[in-house]
């Protein structure tokens, strides 16, 4: 149980030694953080090692389509009014990653552990946790990730019984279906502005009705439950119904949805909502999304979009025309190596933007906005778009492995 402070047996204590030296070769290489590499030298020296790191910890859990690591961030910094935190900040989302995190772990009191949907149930077996919150699924990853559907059919069935307060997003059918499994859900009417992988019940296939925010299936009579937290404007409504203003200096409404999931979560600790929110404020950048950076004398703003969910969000953050924008597409292997979810994501919607495009298929891009009747120039690399562009903040949204090219090419 979580609050076991019984020192790692001698095996234990070698695997996150050979881990931590693992991550530090790794580094030393210029191969990255090394957090992957490490976990996966300590969970083949202790397969165990990520329940024994766990033991002692209050853990949450994060899962989601889109905005897991920046509500991860947020859930931390609200816990740290309450105790130590340690968190896999960098989006390590997966075993060997989470393993790396908690091996760090030190003095801390809570961990908040952002896991990929599809490890979802193992991690969950592996670290106890006190607290999942569920805020999302939709089309990722085509050519690698099951459909959606299936996924939330693997929470359904790895959540049900579980013993945590499962936080889980009231307006999104897929998740309300998956966690009711559970006996302990805290509801939050987060919002959901994709909803094109909503459209058929998930408990029997039927048609869903969804008039204004509401939803249910005429057919079987599955229903969007009552939320006992919301998102209401610019305030956070608590079960008792007061309101407490949300001030980030991250942007957009996901972010607010984001805010008060991690408030409801934060109360399951017992943390108040006040509190919660005041140390969210502090967050201003999520591993480098929504940083603005200056590079050959422009200021650019970086915006990741992984998915057609997360391009829809994104496109409501973005300074309105004539700002300049600059996107990037690739596919490789961390951002799945099918590009037909470009089709999904509504282009025109850059109407009056000039728009460069770069990344390694830029040309499926291209041919997506020049079909969707948007002006566009391709150009070569980062250097290259920004000579490009009219004067004006330029907005840069990329893909996974595109954003973390374009950090290493603008110096961020």
């Amino acid at each position: 149980m979580a609050g076991n402070t019984e020192p790692l047996p001698p095996r234990a204590k070698l695997a996150v030694t050979a881990g931590k030296a693992a991550a530090a070769v790794s580094r030393a290489a210029g191969r990255g953080s090394g957090s992957v590499i490490g976990g996966r030298v300590a969970l083949r020296l202790d397969p165990d090692l990520l329940a024994r790191l766990a033991q002692k910890l209050d853990v949450v859990l994060v899962s989601a389509t889109n905005g897991k690591t920046t509500t991860t961030r947020l859930i931390a910094e609200a816990l740290r009014a309450a105790g130590p935190v340690v968190s896999n900040a960098l989006g390590a989302n997966m075993p060997a990653g989470i393993t790396a995190a908690l091996a760090g772990s030190g003095d801390a009191r809570y961990g908040v552990i952002e896991v990929d949907e599809k490890y979802l149930a193992m991690v969950a077996r592996d670290v106890t946790p006190k607290a999942i919150a569920l805020l999302n699924l939709s089309r990722d990853q085509l050519d690698r990730a099951a459909e959606t559907r299936m996924l939330a059919e693997r929470w359904r069935e790895g959540l049900s019984g579980s013993k945590a307060v499962i936080v889980a997003n009231a307006d999104d059918p897929l998740v309300v279906w998956a966690a009711s499994s559970s006996p302990n859900v805290v509801w939050v009417a987060a919002g959901q502005e994709w909803k094109d992988d909503a459209w058929s019940c998930p408990a029997c296939g039927g048609v869903m009705q969804r008039p204004g925010d509401d939803w249910f299936c005429g057919e079987c009579g599955f229903r969007r439950p009552t939320p006992s937290w919301a998102l209401s404007g610019d305030h956070v409504l608590d079960p008792h119904g007061s309101a407490w203003p949300i001030r980030l200096q991250l942007p957009g409404r996901a972010n607010k949805a984001n805010a008060t999931t991690s408030a409801a979560v934060a109360a399951a600790f017992g943390v108040p909502p006040q509190a919660a929110l005041e140390r969210m404020y502090s967050v201003t950048a999520v591993a480098g999304r929504y940083d603005v950076v200056s590079f050959q004398g422009r200021e650019l703003r970086l915006l990741l979009a992984k998915n057609p969910a997360g391009w829809l969000e994104t496109f409501s953050l973005i300074d309105p025309p004539p700002a300049p924008v600059i996107l990037s597409v690739n596919a490789r292997g961390a951002d799945g190596t099918d590009t037909s979810w470009l089709w999904d994501v509504d282009y025109s919607r850059l109407a009056g933007h000039p728009i460069c495009v770069i990344g390694d298929r830029k040309l499926d891009l291209a041919v997506r906005l020049e079909v969707a009747g948007v002006d566009f120039q391709v150009c070569d690399g980062p250097a290259e778009a920004v000579r490009q562009c009219p004067p004006g903040r330029i907005e840069v949204i990329a893909n996974y492995t595109a954003f973390q090219d374009i950090r290493r090419v603008v110096g961020n």
